[in-house]
């Protein structure tokens, strides 16, 4: 069953520029598929036009009649005041209206249970509990706990909220509504590394339709089952995750590159041919004319394989210096909180000249402030870090600040790095800043943009401790893959802070993991730490399982609602069962000639019986209780 149809879709925002041109595919049902392109491609604005946010210029989208569709980036407008506790709340509005119905049920059947009350509350009721009703709460703790929204956020009014925060509460809600076709426009960019992980166990279980942009490479590798690449605003098919799609793309783009230069070289051949002919005509032969001109037709007839597209290619990388320090960084005993709350303290550590460090943990766990105290923008409460005294330090930080954001990229370059206007346009051409982009205002760049230019800056060929946080945020798969290739050669100590698991795993040797108030220091590779840590919780699963189990006593005042309820339902079963029996009654007295319909009621009377008999044992121990 195709959830998704869409057809020759068109859309542009300005004359004569298509975002989408005649883009066509289709989704099946509960397939999980990974959105890719360049920025600008039309990625969101596909979306957009999916949920129905734009109308199409030409052609068609179908959503599977039924289907219920949400997409991550629109964040509603709620009433003024409404919590975060409220917005996941109504969530589960349609379960909730049930259990005010099926509450005003159980008061009326207080006076008097009628079939026709009865049968409606059975009703309810078994939709409730096949709806998870009695599970709402537990439910809405899970989602919320596991991307990282705590009581304290569930208690704040949902306008107060940061960007990130609206976004993660936004996934919530979506989760929880249990909407059958997500439309996910780069859901991992507020969470951190447990958060995401959580949202991808949830999708790959998710029986739901799934499209996921995401620069993320491993939540695609996670989640997607197959990846669609927009470009030129038409459809590129991909039968696998990203790690196929890159594989599988670089060997088309390889494919129609050997064919264009076949192409190429068979017209070259051909070209040639041609001339001499003309040429020879000119001394006296002039059939040899026609034999040209049929080349030339032969040539304008010849399928002519279209010149594959590859991205600049960014040409920078670190100039590596001779020396290397044997002691980079040193920390004892070091401690930082803020307002009175502890971040961490008694953290020691000793960095050596060419290890790659890579800092992870939970948001809010203190990463970035220990990158600050590092590089001096913070001090200590207790303790102390400092670098060895040979040590040449470059620091790319999280949201990149410029001294004159007045002042063009080339000036920048020129004022920072004291250069000439020549070396300065060498410079930021290899950084991808040619022609009218190295004179562009630095506060005209977009968030990428700035950080490459920061790093443009930062590639000295003296530096020997380079410490990023967050180097890959907000930028797209080709700026990530190019801060990646300008990296490969820097051999030199390299400390960064990172969510992105791709990168990690490319670049660290060594893991810091801050969490509660301390850092696990673990001398391997990314993968090496996750299985670590697998053992880890394997052990105290095994350890926590061994031990003797406690029941949580209940408060008396859970206890006494609980009986009521069972005692409740236990006296409504008698009541049908007693209300059958005496049916059965008359049937029996109706049908007192026809002998098989008399063992058949008598039978079912037994049965009828033995179910009170129990019934009203279950009764007694709960009124007795």
């Amino acid at each position: 069953m195709i959830d998704i149809d869409v057809k020759n879709l068109k859309k542009s925002f300005e004359v004569g520029h298509d975002v989408l041109s005649g883009l066509s595919f289709e989704v099946n049902a509960g397939e999980h598929v990974g959105i890719l392109g360049a920025n600008g491609c039309g990625k969101t604005t596909l979306f957009k036009l999916l949920c129905g946010e734009y109308t199409p210029d030409e052609g068609t989208v179908s959503i599977h009649k039924g289907r219920r569709i949400g997409l991550i980036s629109q964040i509603p407008v709620y009433p003024e005041g409404w919590t975060t506790e409220d917005v996941l709340r109504e969530a589960h509005g349609r379960l909730r209206a049930m259990a005010a119905r099926i509450e005003e049920l159980e008061g009326l059947m207080a006076g008097e249970a009628t079939p026709a009350l009865l049968d409606e509350y059975d009703r309810l009721s078994d939709d409730f509990r096949r709806l998870g009703g009695w599970d709402m709460d537990r439910e809405r703790a899970r989602v919320a706990n596991g991307l990282d929204i705590p009581e304290e956020m569930r208690a704040r009014e949902f306008d107060k909220l940061s960007g990130g925060e609206k976004t993660r509460v936004n996934l919530a809600r979506l989760i929880l509504e249990d909407t059958d076709i997500l439309l996910l426009d780069e859901p991992t960019n507020h969470l951190d590394l447990r958060a995401t992980e959580w949202l991808e166990d949830y999708i790959t279980h998710f029986r739901g339709t799934v499209l996921a942009i995401s620069h993320d490479r491993y939540f695609l590798d996670t989640v997607a089952q197959r990846c669609i690449e927009i470009a030129d605003g038409r459809a590129e098919f991909y039968s696998g995750n990203y790690s196929f799609y890159a594989v599988e793309r670089q060997r088309r783009f390889d494919e129609q590159l050997r064919k264009y230069e076949k192409d190429q070289a068979k017209l070259e051949q051909l070209q040639r041919a041609a001339a001499k002919l003309h040429l020879w005509a000119f001394m006296g032969n002039d059939k040899l004319h026609k034999r040209a001109f049929s080349i030339e037709k032969r040539m304008e007839k010849l399928e002519k394989t279209e010149k594959p597209k590859e991205a600049k290619k960014l040409r920078a990388a670190f100039r590596t210096s001779e020396f290397r320090a044997d002691e980079v960084l040193v920390a004892e005993n070091l401690a930082k909180g803020f307002e009175g709350r502890p971040l961490f303290s008694g953290v020691e550590f000793k960095v050596a000249g060419g290890e790659r460090i890579a800092v992870i943990g939970d948001n809010g766990t203190g990463k970035s402030t220990l990158v600050k105290l590092i590089v001096g923008e913070e001090a200590p409460d207790a303790g102390y870090v400092r670098s060895g005294p040979a040590v040449r330090m470059a620091y790319l930080p999280q949201i990149v600040r410029f001294r004159d954001p007045s002042l063009s990229a080339a000036d920048t370059v020129i004022d920072e790095c004291h250069c000439e206007m020549q070396e300065a346009r060498d410079r930021l051409g290899a950084f991808g800043f040619s022609g009218e982009d190295a004179m562009k205002a630095v506060g005209a760049l977009s968030g990428g943009e700035q950080s490459r230019l920061r790093l443009c800056i930062l590639m000295r060929s003296d530096v020997n401790l380079l410490i990023l946080d967050e180097p890959t945020n907000h930028l797209d798969i080709p700026s990530r893959e190019w801060m990646e290739d300008a990296l490969a050669d820097y051999d030199e100590a390299l400390l960064f802070v990172s969510h992105d698991r791709y990168f990690i795993e490319k670049f660290a040797t060594r893991i810091w993991h801050v969490e509660g108030g301390r850092i696990t220091d673990f001398r391997g590779t990314f993968g090496e730490y996750r299985e670590y840590r697998a053992r880890q919780e394997a052990i105290a699963q095994a350890q926590k399982a061994a031990a003797p189990r406690q029941e949580r006593p209940k408060n008396q005042k859970q206890r006494t609602s609980d009986l009521e309820k069972q005692r409740r339902r236990v006296e409504r079963e008698i009541e049908k069962a007693e209300a059958r029996v005496a049916e059965i009654d008359a049937e029996s007295e109706a049908n007192a000639s026809d002998y098989v319909r008399l063992l058949e009621l008598d039978a079912e009377r037994e049965e009828l019986n033995k179910k009170l008999d129990a019934l009203y044992s279950e009764w007694e121990e709960l009124d007795e209780s």
